[in-house]
């Protein structure tokens, strides 16, 4: 069954809902159902990141979120927990908001987060509710899901399982949680699917108000499951073909930014994640992606799906190009083993996976600027918010607390994530501060002709 519409008629009472794994997700997705009107309890076995959210702080960074943490603790309507039982006492619906990162060695999705979080849950459980998983999982998953609830849980009480895919955008989730482009979910009885009607209410009812149509999609599980991988896929496709168009570019003299423009204009395409760079990164497309390809192997249709390792390949070969284009830039091209930048100081801007966040996982510019470091040069970091994170991640870079201190004396200048600071930089007063005036655009974010005229040597991404 599925069936898009604009609005349903669900139970006039809105339950109560617990988030499982209070990391970015579940955190975030807590705090807006909380500002919605939604009784709200938020569940995590760390108990300094409990204390932390209990606080008033928000452990990571998203604009406006620490405001509405606080804001709804104050209401009373929002609370965070490391007591399991407390949580399965509370709740109507219970969403499973746990990591799947990828298996160590492996491409497939690790569920072992999922299976902790259910089956602590279940052994509480005194009444049916709803258990909706909510985190990114292998199709197939709802079903195992069941049978762990029906394992840990007395038979009789009929807990069942629901599924309700995140599309969470870093930097833009509170606007994702309150006014997503689409609401998708999938139950296996009237009663499941009532449940999910009524805790998604509150994003209707705010769409009413703003004179906005949201979308809801009721589904089956596999379908539901297969939403948010599909898509990520479908996006890392977008990205590491506009990656190669510039590879293309950059022989021929071609502008791969005139060319994403003027395919953009076609509908049927569009101009979103059509920027060239060095690639995508974060806790999501990366895993995602092989952790689809993988799944297809499991089920017999792994042909279909060997195109994606081809997605994967292109990926993450633009790290090696970034290196290579700032070693040309630096007069120092690349022999047999690669190049050697001894003596070369760079200045990296940006080391998060993308712009206005602090997260640095599978970050395509910390991995640079670690094999620019592992090439010899003298790197020096700035981020506006990831350096702490960048700082565990990679502790053998040099990390500095300004922009002027890490430009100071550069002989290149990379420009890797495009933090607006960076992308409204002036090139003539940036000028006086650096060694040479050589700057790597990685994502095209800055204007050439206007460096150029600055008296630097400019380089983007496949601007031929």
């Amino acid at each position: 069954m599925t069936y898009e519409a604009h609005s349903t008629q669900p139970p006039t009472a809105r339950p109560r809902v617990s988030f499982l794994g209070c990391g970015y997700l579940g955190a975030t997705y807590a705090i807006c159902f909380a500002e919605m009107g939604y009784e709200v309890i938020g569940y995590d076995i760390d108990q300094a990141k409990i204390d932390a959210f209990n606080g008033g702080t928000v452990p990571f960074h998203e604009n406006g979120l620490p405001e509405m943490l606080r804001r709804n603790l104050d209401t009373g309507r929002l609370r965070f927990t490391t007591d399991i039982e407390e949580v399965a006492d509370f709740a109507d619906v219970h969403f499973i908001c746990v990591g799947t990162p990828q298996r160590p060695g492996e491409h497939g999705a690790d569920l072992s987060y999922i299976e902790s979080a259910v089956t602590s849950l279940a052994r509480h459980l005194t009444r049916k509710v709803l258990v909706v998983g909510k985190s990114t999982v292998p199709v197939g998953t709802a079903s195992w899901v069941q049978e762990l609830l029906d394992r840990h849980t007395d038979g009789d009480l009929g807990v069942e399982v629901g599924w309700s895919p995140e599309f969470l955008q870093e930097s833009n989730a509170l606007n994702d949680v309150l006014r997503p482009n689409r609401v998708v979910y999938a139950a296996r009885s009237e009663w499941g699917l009532d449940q999910l009607r009524a805790t998604h209410q509150g994003i209707l009812e705010l769409a009413a108000l703003e004179d906005r149509e949201v979308p809801v999609v009721e589904t089956d599980f596999a379908t539901a499951e297969l939403v948010k991988v599909a898509a990520n896929a479908f996006l890392s496709t977008k990205i590491s073909f506009i990656n190669a168009m510039a590879d293309l570019c950059e022989t021929t003299g071609g502008d791969v930014a005139s060319l994403a423009r003027a395919i953009g204009y076609d509908q049927r395409i569009g101009n979103k994640f059509l920027r060239a760079g060095i690639g995508f990164g974060g806790g999501c497309l990366p895993k995602d992606l092989r952790a689809l390809s993988a799944r297809a192997e499991e089920l017999g249709v792994g042909d279909s799906f060997h195109f994606l390792n081809e997605i994967d390949t292109i990926n993450t070969r633009r790290r090696t190009k970034s290196v290579r284009a700032i070693a040309e830039l630096a007069e120092r091209p690349a022999g047999p083993a690669g190049p050697n930048l001894e003596g070369v100081r760079v200045a990296v801007l940006g080391v998060t996976f993308k712009p206005d966040t602090d997260d640095v996982r599978d970050s395509a510019a910390l991995t640079i600027a670690r094999k620019l470091a592992a090439a010899r040069a003298e790197v020096v970091v700035y981020d506006p918010e990831g350096v702490d994170n960048a700082r565990v991640a990679a502790p053998e870079l040099k990390y500095v607390k300004s922009l002027a201190d890490a430009v100071e004396g550069a002989d290149v200048v990379s420009m890797l994530v495009p933090w607006e600071e960076f992308r409204i930089l002036d090139p003539d007063t940036l000028g006086k501060q650096v060694s040479e005036r050589r700057v790597f655009d990685a994502m095209n974010a800055l204007e050439p002709a206007r460096w150029r005229a600055a008296g630097w040597e400019y380089r983007g991404v496949g601007r031929g």
